[in-house]
């Protein structure tokens, strides 16, 4: 009896974990960027946000992962349960401690959207996951912008559409075209650089980027990094209108405001000038009704005031007081006419003592003044013989020399 035994160099022999890191080394690097297709099972939510499942087809499985991180971004608009056909895009992980291999997902989607839409998702998560589309980011839109810039092909019906609506609903608005291709190579391009120098010119309100429907091919320059990083980076605010209203592009979710048509778009970037007419006449009206009311309210309260008994009591005292100033007065005419009469009657009668020794008056009655150089004699022993003297009369004057004194009779 013979036993055969395979030749085996125990030199080479490994441990477990030798063996299940040589295999790390190998598998982890060459399987960092792979699809998968299958089917979902064993489908959980941890606690701690992670999820965890099973992707299997007929003959094979194999364990699947979804961090919190990316499960937030991926599981938001769609929820997942056993038995759904996915396609997932990860990296090939092994667990060394259970010698187990895993695939880390980034990018879940249900089985049968194209490669386009494949690569439309992963852009969509890659710019979200930089905050490109974040809300703190948008711009408001002007209210009444005055110049109105478009990006979109010159000869489709987008921009006719645009036109006729802009012009219909606010007639002084300016619109400034920037033709460009809008689908095809080298229009992302385009459509990126419009809005570059729209920004470096600076003298419009907002932009709208944007064209009519089509398929996902003919709409793929709105979905390119280059046109959404050129609308996150603009100044101006930018109002994406791509396609049709089911339509969405990566334009639409950077954009500070989503149209649904490029004819919404207008819509939506000019107010109905009748409207604005007729919101300016409900103003003035609201206005002039208010300052009316105002007015004829105030009217009555100074009406009310000026009935008040507080507002006329000053009237009261200012009619007692002039009453009173007329009777001061009155009183102060009768002593002043008192007083002056008195005045007058002193007067008289000094004036009456001043003319009974008045001199002059005096002289008429016959009476005669002596003067020597110029004084009143007053006694005759103030004149010495032939001493000059003059003597007036009540008609002159006569000079005389002492001639003797002679006795009184």
């Amino acid at each position: 009896m013979y036993n055969f035994y395979p030749l085996i160099s125990k030199e080479k022999i490994l441990t477990v974990s030798e063996l299940t890191y040589e295999i790390k080394k190998f598998v982890e690097p060459n399987f960092q960027d792979i699809w998968l297709q299958g089917e979902i099972s064993n489908y959980k939510i941890h606690t701690s946000g992670h999820v965890y499942f099973t992707l299997k087809d007929e003959y094979a499985s194999i364990n699947a992962a979804i961090w919190k991180r990316y499960a937030d971004v991926l599981l938001k608009n769609y929820t997942y349960k056993d038995g759904d056909k996915v396609l997932v895009h990860g990296k090939i992980e092994i667990y060394e401690p259970r010698g187990e291999y895993k695939i880390i997902v980034d990018f879940i989607e249900p089985l049968g959207i194209g490669e386009l839409q494949i690569k439309f998702e992963m852009l969509k998560q890659k710019l979200a996951a930089e905050g490109l589309f974040d809300a703190k980011y948008k711009k408001p839109i002007p209210e009444y912008p005055t110049r109105i810039g478009i990006v979109t092909s010159p000869t489709g019906a987008a921009i006719r559409d645009m036109i006729n609506i802009i012009s219909r609903r606010f007639p002084a608005v300016e619109l400034i075209l920037y033709p460009v291709k809008v689908q095809g190579e080298g229009a992302a391009e385009e459509i990126a650089q419009a809005i570059r120098d729209f920004n470096f010119y600076g003298k419009v309100d907002v932009i709208i980027v944007g064209r009519g429907g089509g398929s996902i091919e003919d709409l793929w320059a709105f979905n390119e990094e280059i046109v959404a990083r050129a609308i996150f980076e603009s100044k101006i605010p930018i109002i994406s209108a791509v396609g049709h209203e089911i339509d969405y592009s990566i334009s639409d979710f950077v954009a500070d405001l989503r149209a649904p048509t490029p004819s919404a778009a207008a819509e939506l970037v000019v107010k109905n000038r009748d409207d604005v007419l007729e919101n300016i006449q409900n103003i003035w009206y609201t206005i002039h009704q208010l300052v009316v009311d105002k007015i004829k309210n105030s009217k009555k309260e100074v009406q009310h005031l000026v009935k008040s008994y507080s507002f006329n009591r000053p009237l009261d005292w200012l009619r007692q007081y002039t009453m009173r100033v007329d009777e001061l007065t009155r009183a102060l005419d009768v002593a002043m006419y008192h007083r002056f009469e008195l005045i007058k009657s002193n007067f008289e009668q000094w004036l009456k003592r001043f003319e009974s020794v008045n001199p002059e008056l005096a002289l008429k009655r016959g009476y005669a003044i002596v003067y020597k150089n110029g004084k009143i004699i007053h006694s005759k022993d103030e004149l010495q013989l032939n001493d000059e003297f003059k003597i007036k009369l009540a008609d002159g004057t006569i000079k005389g020399v002492v001639k003797g004194y002679g006795e009184e009779k």
